[in-house]
């Protein structure tokens, strides 16, 4: 499936997401959201993992500043509240998504790949959150994804100064969990991605909407929801089976780190 915004194909248990505008960088603007709104929705009906990733030379260098029109200060916030959304669908959804990460990774780029729940960058993405420079400010969750991956000081830092970071910084800043050679970010996101496929859907489920909650709750609370979840998961058919054939000895073993 290809339109004006995105390509989208499943692989088996993975859905692929494209973004697709590379004659402009990929930028993102309101009409784009709405077509990754859609690509999310139909990714959770059919898939059990996807992958995100941008045609041509970049990831997604953030808001289409040619058609960012001007916007009454409600007419803002509308948008915005869309934009958290159509992410929350990726984030806070029922499979996990991993994004793949070349070239510009820039502003509302850097928001979309913040709600992923896995990201690999290849050598040559870069990093930036020229909001501040633009006279404007981040409004698709940047303010709350990007600033816990990274600390609300480095976030400061790149939106005050204009600062870019390299691939190998932005692993440093917890923006991206894995760093590949150049060209290498979809393959490695495919490999994480049917990993991931490979679990429980139960324990998937947990993974991605149980743990960033208890992060926000007190120690405590946290570890009280924790019981709960981890005996509900627990007692699914599928975590019975599996812990039966690792108690069998018919499950694969963890392989030691090269």
């Amino acid at each position: 499936m290809s339109d004006e915004f995105l390509t989208y194909a499943l692989e088996g248990e993975i859905a692929f997401v494209g973004l697709n505008r590379p004659e402009k960088r990929n930028a993102i603007s309101d009409r784009f959201v709405e077509a990754i709104a859609q690509a999310a929705l139909r990714a959770e009906a059919e898939a059990k993992a996807a992958v995100i990733f941008g045609h041509g030379k970049h990831f997604c260098s953030g808001l289409d500043l040619s058609e960012h029109a001007k916007k009454t200060p409600i007419e803002g916030v509308h948008g915005s509240r869309r934009w958290h959304r159509v992410f929350d669908l990726i984030q806070r959804g029922t499979i996990p998504w991993v994004s793949a990460l070349h070239g510009a990774v820039v502003g509302g780029g850097l928001e979309l790949a913040a709600s992923t729940h896995l990201r690999v960058a290849d050598e040559s993405a870069f990093f930036a959150l020229p909001e501040g420079q633009r006279g404007i400010y981040v409004g698709g969750g940047g303010s709350v994804r990007i600033a816990r991956l990274m600390s609300v000081a480095r976030m400061t830092d790149l939106m005050l100064t204009g600062r870019v970071l390299s691939a190998a910084e932005g692993e440093r800043w917890n923006l991206v969990q894995y760093v590949v050679p150049e060209g290498g970010a979809l393959e490695k996101a495919t490999e994480l991605a049917r990993k991931a496929a490979g679990n429980a859907f139960l324990s998937n489920y947990a993974v991605i909407n149980a743990l960033p909650r208890i992060q926000d709750m007190s120690q405590e609370d946290g570890l009280f929801v924790e019981s709960f979840i981890s005996s509900f998961t627990a007692t699914s058919p599928e975590a019975e089976e599996r812990l039966r054939a690792f108690l069998e000895k018919r499950a694969a073993k963890l392989d030691r780190p090269a």
